[in-house]
């Protein structure tokens, strides 16, 4: 499926940095693993919309832990690293498919003014 693509960009957190937060911090220990998904997220997404107004194909997957071994083994990757999503990236060959979404209603509520 991603033989064609033109590359791949790993994503990876450093769990030393989140443990040493975590450390530094007690209060928030538990929270910071749970930021570090939503920076990771951020992250993920500017880079895919970023190739986007580029013209760039791109796709994220996250086949964790199926690849991980396989991955730190090929590109040496430190033991402390978490390998969290991988963004394919190549031509446009065909555009994206038609999607099925639930009704907004039925996926968002607002309160208030």
């Amino acid at each position: 499926m991603f033989k064609t693509a033109a590359g791949t960009v790993l994503l990876f957190e450093d769990m030393s940095v989140i443990e040493g937060l975590q450390a530094q911090f007690p209060a928030y220990a538990e929270n910071f693993p749970i930021w570090a998904d939503h920076a990771n997220a951020m992250i993920q997404y500017a880079l895919w919309t970023t190739l986007a107004t580029l013209q760039v194909g791109a796709n994220l997957q996250h086949y964790n832990p199926v690849i991980d071994d396989a991955i730190a083994k090929t590109w040496n990757i430190p033991s402390n690293w978490k390998l969290r999503a991988q963004l394919v990236f190549g031509g446009i060959d065909a555009p994206a498919g038609e999607k099925e979404y639930t009704p907004i209603e039925d996926r968002f509520v607002s309160y208030g003014a």
